[in-house]
């Protein structure tokens, strides 16, 4: 047999057609009656296919098959042994009707033939075929032997009335398809339901140019649909289903690109070289900038040059430096007399870059505002107040920068951290506080180190500069896994470090996905620890229920030392900076992603002690030893999130980041990257070739795009 990646098979709304003239205004009508409206599919089938999110004509048709089962050998009947499934092929006989012992149970029999000798077959519930058997065709039957009362019986689970020596496309003795199925929704239900549905194949819009078709000997569309689902050869199976993922992957592609050129229309200010603020930062720095820095702060020095605002995203592992390159990127706005915003997802996160960026400009003389929805009210008014007049300012903010009494009138440059936290709705908002036309340079940045497959699909709408450079001196953190038989030990070593004089963070285990019930455990383990293992020693709670002013305190007590454990939730994941911290404790290691678990071992390590991350795994977490060993020998944090997307596979893709964006239905980002990578080359070349994308297989494609990735195009129609 053969397999195929699977693509996922969430629904999603009806898409309105984006107006570009001559083009249809919907796919066929055919496409999108329910599917209660097909041969033999009836209300309670639909329902059964609901559960796996197929609910239209068009859904049933893009619901790929996984695996086809090649063809079976034919079998004589003498051959026949008990238990083995197989195929053979011969002529009816006699047939009888008899009631079964389960009441409602008709059992039809049926003495079949070959030259090789005869066997009663049996088919449950299928007494109609007593009439097509009147004929004594030939037929193929597939099954199994049976000798249940020592009563020889040929089990019948598919057959096929034939008048040749072989079956036509689609039958027992070609490619069988297989789908994902459910314990409601049978493997031979949907194979029925596609085969019903497969003649509507035909109304699909195919948006492939025909070059490209001619290019890569791709077959049109609804060629390959068919050909996917019941293919005569195993390479046709294999070429159709990589022509439909392309064509997925172009138009995501496409419509990422079209966002990205939508958002270039509008003008942004140059501002010219580099200006004394930045000048002085970089002299003042008690290092010199990592040659990986310096290469990013050239590639935004291009960018911020340019009249079309910058659209770059800044990957960097932990520590990296990413922070020194985000304050370069602030400073050219203020050299240039404008307004520089730095946007946190969390007032921690914000409270962390409002004192790091007071401490590195101090000595430039550059004051930092914030702007976060705990502040008091008066604060918060004089904030907006400097930033309606429009004087140069840098500002770092929460959600609080994008309320609807906030004007940024100058702003030029804004640095988003963790921007996968923000909705697209929320980051656009921050981009029109301005009050004219012009758009600001944006530098979106990620801790998160994101796989090269993903950064082209949810962040396909920007550059991206990485650091792929440690700094000088920083010292990995040496990580282990703790079995339930050390755990005592572990709590020695912890405590020693704690009396010579360090600090310590203990990370509570992910329950679900409830904030509720991870801020319960929290407390649990806070209040166990302290009456336990760490009897004796200051130990606060954090967590992202707690009120502001409590929140703030805690992390200011740590930040200063008054704190020597900080028991927690993941709410400490990014931005937290104690360079005392020396060892981190992971209670329920086995919940967590690899990437998870790299940026909370990223919070230990700043500073010249030696630190190191105990992972605590649970007796239930055993089955988790190997993928925790692995991270723990394994520092990098792009390998760890390639081998996490392998682990977990894609799941949604876009969530927040790309609301609008469906899930990719065919497309498998971790076995399609080359498809992937020819998509985004052709994409890029459609757009330098015809920028519009007017031209007529151009404009077809891009309406295709808006249709199937609707979210990017029709926002910006909107804007």
């Amino acid at each position: 047999m053969i397999h195929y990646p699977l693509g996922t098979s969430a629904t999603r709304e009806p898409l309105p057609p984006l107006p570009r003239a001559g083009l249809p205004k919907c796919p066929g009508a055919a496409l999108q009656a329910p599917l209660d409206s097909l041969h033999g599919i009836g209300s309670t089938r639909a329902a059964r296919l609901h559960c796996l999110g197929l609910d239209t004509v068009e859904d049933l048709l893009l619901y790929l098959p996984f695996r086809h089962e090649t063809p079976a050998r034919l079998s004589r009947v003498s051959e026949l042994k008990e238990g083995a499934v197989c195929t053979i092929q011969v002529r009816v006989g006699p047939c009888s009707i008899r009631h079964g012992r389960r009441r409602g149970l008709r059992i039809l029999e049926a003495l079949v033939a070959d030259d090789s000798g005869s066997i009663v077959a049996v088919w449950y519930n299928q007494e109609y075929l007593r009439e097509a058997f009147a004929g004594r065709p030939e037929v193929l039957v597939r099954g199994r032997m049976s000798f249940r009362n020592r009563t020889p019986r040929f089990i019948v689970q598919r057959h096929e009335i034939i008048g040749h020596k072989e079956s036509g496309p689609g039958g027992i003795l070609a490619l069988t398809p297989v789908y994902p199925a459910t314990a409601d929704v049978s493997l031979r239900l949907i194979q029925a339901a596609v085969r019903s549905a497969l003649p509507v194949a035909r109304d699909f819009v195919d948006p492939l140019p025909a070059r490209l078709l001619a290019a890569r000997s791709y077959p049109g569309k609804a060629e390959a649909i068919a050909c996917a689902h019941f293919p005569a050869t195993e390479s046709s199976a294999v070429r159709a289903r990589k022509r439909l993922a392309f064509e997925e992957l172009l138009l995501l592609q496409v419509a990422l690109l079209e966002r990205r050129r939508a958002q270039k229309v509008h003008p942004a200010v140059g501002l010219g070289s580099p200006g004394p603020l930045c000048h002085a930062f970089l002299k003042e720095l008690p290092y010199r900038p990592t040659g990986a820095q310096e290469r990013v702060m050239a590639e935004i020095d291009s960018d911020l040059r340019a009249h079309t605002p910058m659209l770059r995203l800044l990957q960097g592992d932990v520590g990296s430096g990413k922070t020194l390159v985000a304050v370069y990127a602030l400073l050219r706005a203020l050299d240039a007399g404008g307004q520089g915003v730095l946007m946190a997802p969390t007032e921690i996160l914000a409270d962390q870059h409002a004192e790091r960026l007071r401490e590195a400009l101090e000595s430039v003389g550059v004051e930092i505002l914030t702007l976060k929805g705990s502040l008091p009210v008066g604060h918060k008014r004089r904030v907006k107040r400097i930033l309606g007049r429009g004087h140069p300012a840098l500002v770092v903010g929460t959600h609080a920068l994008i309320q609807e009494d906030v004007s940024i009138p100058n702003l030029r440059v804004v640095v988003i951290d963790e921007q996968h936290r923000f909705g697209v709705g929320q980051r656009d908002a921050l981009l029109m506080t301005a009050e004219n036309e012009s758009r600001p340079h944006v530098l979106h940045m990620t801790a998160t180190p994101i796989p090269r497959t993903l950064s082209l699909t949810v962040y396909g709408d920007l550059d991206v500069s990485v650091i792929d450079e440690m700094p000088p001196g920083r010292r990995p953190v040496k990580t282990k896994c703790v079995r339930p038989e050390q755990e005592g030990r572990a709590w020695r070593l912890l405590r020693r470090r704690l009396d010579e004089g360090g600090q310590a963070y203990v990370v509570c285990p992910l329950i679900e996905e409830s904030p509720a019930l991870q801020s319960a455990a929290a407390t649990s383990t806070y209040e166990a620890l302290s009456a336990g293992e760490l009897s004796g020693y200051a130990v606060r709670l954090l967590h992202g229920r707690m009120p502001p002013a409590e929140k703030r305190d805690a992390m200011q007590a740590f930040a200063q030392g008054r704190v020597q454990v900080l028991v927690s939730t993941t709410v400490i994941e990014v931005g937290v900076d104690v360079a005392n911290a020396s060892v981190m404790v992971i209670l329920g290691a086995g919940r967590f992603g690899l990437s998870q678990l790299h940026q909370l071992r990223g919070r230990v390590g700043r500073g010249q002690d030696e630190s190191m991350c105990l992972l605590m795994v649970g007796a239930n977490d055993l089955e988790s030893g190997d993928r925790l060993a692995l991270f723990a020998r394994n520092p990098d944090g792009f390998q760890l999130a390639e081998l996490d997307l392998a682990a977990r596979g894609e799941g949604q893709l876009f969530g927040e980041r790309q609301t609008g964006l469906g899930d990719l239905k065919i497309a498998r980002l971790r076995t399609d990257r080359e498809l992937l990578e020819d998509a985004r080359r052709e994409a890029l070349h459609m757009f330098e070739a015809d920028p519009g994308l007017l031209r007529p297989d151009h404009a077809l494609l891009a309406w295709c795009a808006a249709q199937r990735f609707a979210g990017v195009v029709e926002r910006l129609e909107r804007a």
